[in-house]
């Protein structure tokens, strides 16, 4: 009885016993091809990154000659830092409770609430009353402001996909998108008119009351902070990654900051529409983001306790210090 034995690299390679040294060649050929794309990547990233920082220099530059640009970048800098500040216990293992996190969300909601209407709303319609409008036209004038905040607001929430810490994605597209950079844009809507805030107000109110507006907006944002790196935590990040876009969340403030401030600055005019405007953007987060945030768990009396409390922290701030 003859039985043919196949060679073992015939079976194991498909026929061809030089296949292993072959693919061991073209390996060795991809190498240099990948080291050669590798470069070329980095080559792009470092023409990018140049083309990207000197105009940002040439801007820093403009900024820092400017008194009025130069106060919004710095209270929104605080603004930033405290938000840093507030993700400083997750790093120490501290967790909060749900009706801590609800009582926080009020508390901020409460703030910005006061801030709205003692610090943006009130100086509008009397900037407007200055430039020679009267009460029904200077009233019309700032609530036209604060829908137009609110359209827009609205507008970029609906284009851009982003998710809630409990209500979960929303937006276009949200599900082809990693789940941290929805967060990013999260944040992104909910610290842009704050910074805008800030703006303006160094822009067109006296030194005093812009001042307050700060204080109290940087005061809110200590535990903003938290809650958003404890949110992320809770969420199944890891806490380097919470603590780390906790810190980021509050880097848009001074971008605002300046951008508003400078709009503001261009034209005495735009006074009115731009603390409207402001104020309107702050109303939408509030309603539509942080209080709905707050009531989600069952801790409703807790979260409306921390929103009076805020509101009357930064009444305190704009009147004594306004």
């Amino acid at each position: 009885m003859r039985v043919d034995v196949e060679p073992l690299t015939s079976r194991t390679t498909g026929g061809d016993p030089l296949s292993p040294w072959r693919s061991a060649m073209s390996r060795g050929a991809a190498a240099p091809r990948q080291s050669r794309v590798l470069w070329r990547r980095l080559l792009g990233w470092a023409i990018l990154l140049a083309g990207v920082a000197l105009p940002g220099v040439h801007l820093f530059q403009r900024i820092l000659a400017d008194p009025v640009l130069t106060a919004a970048l710095q209270a929104g800098a605080l603004a930033a830092l405290a938000t840093a500040l507030g993700t400083v216990p997750v790093l120490l293992s501290q967790r909060l409770s749900d009706r801590a996190q609800d009582t926080l969300f009020g508390f901020g909601a409460g703030v910005m609430l006061a801030a709205c209407a003692f610090s943006l709303v009130i100086p509008g319609v009397a900037a407007a009353n200055a430039g020679g409008a009267g009460p029904w036209r200077a009233g019309m004038t700032v609530g036209a402001a604060i829908l137009l905040g609110g359209i827009v607001l609205l507008a970029l929430e609906r284009w851009l996909p982003h998710e809630h810490f409990i209500k979960g994605k929303e937006g276009p597209e949200a599900r082809t998108l990693k789940r941290t950079w929805l967060f990013v844009f999260a944040i992104a809507l909910h610290n842009l008119p704050e910074g805008l805030a800030i703006g303006v107000g160094f822009a067109g109110t006296d030194p005093m009351r812009a001042g307050a507006l700060a204080t109290g907006i940087a005061i809110q944002d200590v535990p903003e902070g938290l809650v958003v790196a404890v949110a992320l935590l809770a969420a199944g990040y890891r806490r380097s990654v919470a603590v780390g876009l906790g810190m980021a969340s509050g880097l848009i403030e001074p971008v605002g900051a300046v951008l508003g401030a400078a709009v503001i600055s261009y034209s005495a005019a735009l006074l009115p529409w731009g603390l409207g405007f402001a104020a309107g953007a702050m109303l939408f987060v509030i309603s539509h983001e942080i209080i709905p945030e707050s009531h989600r768990k069952g801790h409703e009396a807790w979260a409306t306790g921390g929103l009076m409390l805020g509101f009357v922290l930064m009444m305190l701030l704009d009147t004594a210090l306004g």
